[in-house]
């Protein structure tokens, strides 16, 4: 068997680099429009979920605002005292969010963790 020259293997190594340099640069040019599409995909994804968030908080604190209102004028009735009503009102708000303070994290922080770990691995199995 014979081997190839060895001074024809630049000459075919530039050739093939010639060649395939258009091909190369469209494979560059999709990934790039797929990294940014898949980026895109991504901030608007976090985009719906951060207006989501935002708007329960909202409907949440109006919620909270009126059900504490209802809750001290009831107090305040059966106490015979606005003060003692919605100072009893304020100390359950204050004993809710000492109780939310003390377990965020098994209330807030594991369970959000858990579903960006599910998610990723959703978008990965799509993929």
């Amino acid at each position: 068997m014979s081997q190839p020259d060895p001074r024809s293997q630049p000459d075919n190594l530039g050739a093939f680099f010639a060649e395939n340099k258009t091909l190369l640069k469209e494979y560059l040019e999709t990934r790039m429009k797929i990294y940014r599409l898949q980026s895109i995909r991504l901030f608007s994804r976090s985009a719906g979920y951060f207006a989501w968030i935002i708007i329960s908080a909202l409907l949440a604190f109006l919620f909270l605002l009126f059900s504490g209102l209802m809750v001290g004028f009831w107090f305040s009735g059966l106490l015979g005292s606005f003060v003692k009503g919605f100072g009893l009102v304020a100390l359950l708000i204050l004993a809710v969010f000492i109780l939310l303070a003390v377990f965020r994290k098994a209330l807030f922080v594991d369970p959000v963790i858990h579903s960006v770990i599910q998610r990723s691995k959703e978008e990965e199995e799509e993929d």
